[in-house]
């Protein structure tokens, strides 16, 4: 058999790299000497970056079937495939289909408030990678990822948008094109929280548009919504409502946390 020869350059590049890799890894280490990798949630030491400790993940209410089969809220007993709550049977949500990571409750929410009030961007990184987990269903081939948009006042006043920066981990992580300005919020809107559900859809009736002459990125394609957590669900159906009459051939939401109801389910 004949032996493979390597060159003299090859083995040069060979112990380079090895040394870069060591170089990263005794890196990584002096770092985690020097701050120790931490919970997200409560600070607790943990052995690798962007986790949860152990007490904090036993607390995350994260979803698992059965679901509803359009908001993609828990059952507390199995309704058979295609499952519909009574919410999405007496009030049928204008997107295809919602899907999220978790309940808002407990660690969920205080990671949602942490990233959107605390601005504490580096939730988005592993909340985003627990979203593509999630809506892998909801990832066709032509996917366009859109966040839900602030309003450019509100988006001064934060610096950031945490939808766009969850939708880029998405993208990312899903490999698909993302387009964090396409869809714009013309009118500035009161905050939703103590709304009920009247006064949330009212409130943001014609507040989005897409950008003018862009219409043809959306058309014929399907789109993934965005947000960090689906309440009442006004936000994203006013979103929806303005990519469908842009031609979107489907729209589906993603979120990192869905509202329930106080007993943990949505299923009357």
């Amino acid at each position: 058999m004949a032996r493979t020869s390597i060159s003299g350059f090859e083995k040069v590049q060979f112990r380079a790299g090895m040394l870069s890799l060591a170089g990263k890894v005794a890196g990584r280490a002096m770092l985690d000497l020097v701050l120790p990798p931490r919970c997200l949630a409560c600070q607790a030491r943990v052995a690798t970056p962007g986790n949860l400790c152990g007490r904090c993940w036993q607390g995350m209410a994260y979803l698992a079937a059965p679901v509803c089969a359009r908001y993609g809220t828990p059952f507390s007993h199995d309704l058979g495939e295609g499952g519909l709550s009574a919410r999405a049977i007496m009030d049928p949500p204008v997107f295809d289909k919602a899907s999220a990571v978790a309940t808002y409750q407990g660690i969920a929410r205080s990671l949602v408030l942490s990233l959107k009030f605390n601005r504490r961007r580096d939730l988005a990184e592993p909340m985003g990678s627990w979203m593509a987990q999630a809506g892998r269903e909801l990832i066709m081939p032509e996917t366009l990822v859109i966040p839900v948009p602030l309003h450019r006042f509100r988006l001064w006043q934060r610096r950031f948008n945490q939808s766009a920066d969850l939708a880029r981990v998405v993208a990312r992580e899903a490999g698909l094109d993302w387009d964090p300005m396409l869809l714009q919020r013309a009118r500035r809107t009161r905050q939703q929280v103590g709304l009920d559900s009247s006064a949330r859809q009212t409130n943001v009736r014609g507040a989005f548009k897409l950008r003018n002459g862009w219409e043809n990125q959306v058309h014929g394609r399907p789109v993934l919504l965005i947000d960090d957590v689906l309440t009442t669900g006004s936000t994203v159906a006013a979103c929806t409502k303005v990519l469908r009459k842009a031609g979107a051939v489907s729209v589906d939401v993603l979120t990192f946390a869905v509202a329930v109801n106080e007993d943990g389910h949505e299923d009357r």
